[in-house]
């Protein structure tokens, strides 16, 4: 069994993936099994399968509006399941890969001294209404009474919230700046027409952090930190990416970047400069404008989703709710802030977008909900002697490399043929490498990694 380990090609790469996430602690279903140890079983994952495109639709409840290859494969394979117009389950596969996203942006936010933190979703009507943006927002808020008649509405954002809770505390000091203070929580936002599955939904996940320097340059070199460690988030990721100019929206602010991925199903068009640096989203130009601003040549136009999005905000918030610190003169100042968001649900559905086939569901090798899956032959078939050898080469694995505890799933479905299995590994798990095993006329033990990248 030892010489099986030596021979696995695959698992110093599964390993390293797995390492990058080190400190993520899976959501395990594991099970005992007479004569092994701990294993995960896919017979016990918890997956609506094999819906036809008629019955997504229906579940959909809008004929018209399945357009994204994404949304159909999520559904398809059951990786979301629709619970009502722009609202979905998050399946255990999809929520594996979140969390290893979460993971991630956690490790992103931290190396630039991010702080993590969890603010209600219930947010005072009355916190709104000081920034005037309880009418701005208008429809897109989800407004609610309490049994006493007090307003809220669920938040799609938390500018006011942050900045109230630093106003509350009276005696900061600039040594204590900055604060970089995130979160990664449900959102709410009521739109008129929900599409392209988690691309565009009612309900959704998000990372939006807030930032509270002492000086308008310290709050600029901060923006420039946050705006990298995204630059660095999306090449971890292996996402192609353009961050473009943009306006800034119900936010407000002085400055702002969205972080777009270029993809034709994308709601916003982009200008692009292919000699120089310069991008911008077409809302900020002229609408004649088709030269580069910053160095006359001509600009190229395409569709983006917006994955990511940073906003200077300068004294905006903290002027209405006195968000003050005592400065290096022992003066009051009122901090500069700056907000930065990332669509952690839309990340997810963007990214299948782009790197998937149309009928075979890809992640990124980081967020793959299992590093590697073992399929042992089927029952009844001449080599079934191999499944008790094949479940001990899982032990094995699992023991012998840590980083992989976890992250190996054991295809105990033995009702079906291996090539069924390997079809379903290549449609929806996405595993980088499928280990089959099977008896040989020696009796002993052989093994085929196959890699599902480039088939």
């Amino acid at each position: 069994m030892e010489g099986l380990l030596t021979r696995c090609r695959a698992l110093p790469t599964l390993a390293t993936c797995s390492h990058q996430l080190s400190g993520f602690v899976p959501h395990r279903f594991h099970y005992c099994v007479p004569g092994g140890g701990r294993r995960l079983l896919l017979s016990r994952v918890f997956q609506p399968q094999n819906l036809r495109e008629d019955q997504v639709l229906s579940l959909e409840g809008r004929s018209g509006d399945l357009t994204c290859k994404s949304q159909r494969l999520m559904l398809q394979v059951g990786l979301i399941y629709p619970a009502s117009p722009g609202c979905y389950h998050l399946l255990p596969y999809t929520v594996r890969a979140m969390e290893k996203l979460v993971r991630v942006i956690d490790q992103e936010m931290q190396v630039i001294g991010g702080q993590k933190v969890n603010m209600p979703s219930l947010s005072p009507a009355e916190l709104w209404q000081a920034t005037n943006r309880w009418d701005l927002m208008g429809k897109e808020l989800l407004r609610l009474r309490d049994r006493h008649g007090k307003e809220y509405c669920l938040g799609p954002t938390h500018e006011e919230a942050i900045t109230a809770l630093i106003a509350s505390q009276k005696k900061l000091s600039y040594k204590q700046l900055p604060f970089l203070l995130y979160q990664v929580t449900r959102k709410f936002r009521d739109e008129p027409r929900p599409r392209f599955g988690l691309l565009r939904c009612r309900e959704f996940y998000m990372k939006d952090m807030y930032t509270f320097d002492s000086s308008p340059e310290a709050a600029q070199q901060t923006y420039s930190l946050v705006c990298d460690a995204y630059c660095s988030l999306f090449n971890r990721l292996g996402l192609r990416f353009v961050k473009v100019q943009a306006n800034v929206g119900s936010i407000g602010g002085t400055m702002s970047h969205e972080f777009q991925l270029p993809m034709d199903i994308g709601e916003d068009w982009l200008a692009i400069c292919p000699s120089c640096s310069f991008s911008a989203n077409m809302e900020t130009l002229d609408v004649s404008q088709m030269n580069c601003p910053a160095c006359q040549g001509p600009l190229t136009k395409t569709k983006g989703i917006e994955v990511g999005h940073t906003f200077y905000l300068g004294t905006k918030y903290s002027s209405i709710f006195n968000a003050q610190f005592t400065n290096v003169y022992g003066k009051p100042s009122l901090a500069e802030m700056g907000c930065y968001g990332l669509g952690v649900t839309r990340i997810l559905a963007a990214a299948i977008e782009v790197l998937s086939t149309e009928d075979c569901v890809r992640w990124p090798s980081l967020l793959a909900p299992y590093q590697a899956c073992l399929i042992p032959p089927k029952k009844g078939s001449k080599e079934e002697a191999a499944s008790e050898l094949a479940g001990q080469l899982y032990d094995h694995i699992t023991e012998a490399v840590p980083q992989l505890h976890g992250e190996v799933l054991l295809d105990d479905r033995t009702h079906l043929t291996i090539g069924n299995r390997l079809k379903d590994a290549r449609t929806w798990m996405n595993l980088e490498n499928i280990i089959l095993s099977k008896l040989t006329q020696e009796q002993k033990m052989k093994h085929r990694i196959f890699s599902l990248i480039g088939g």
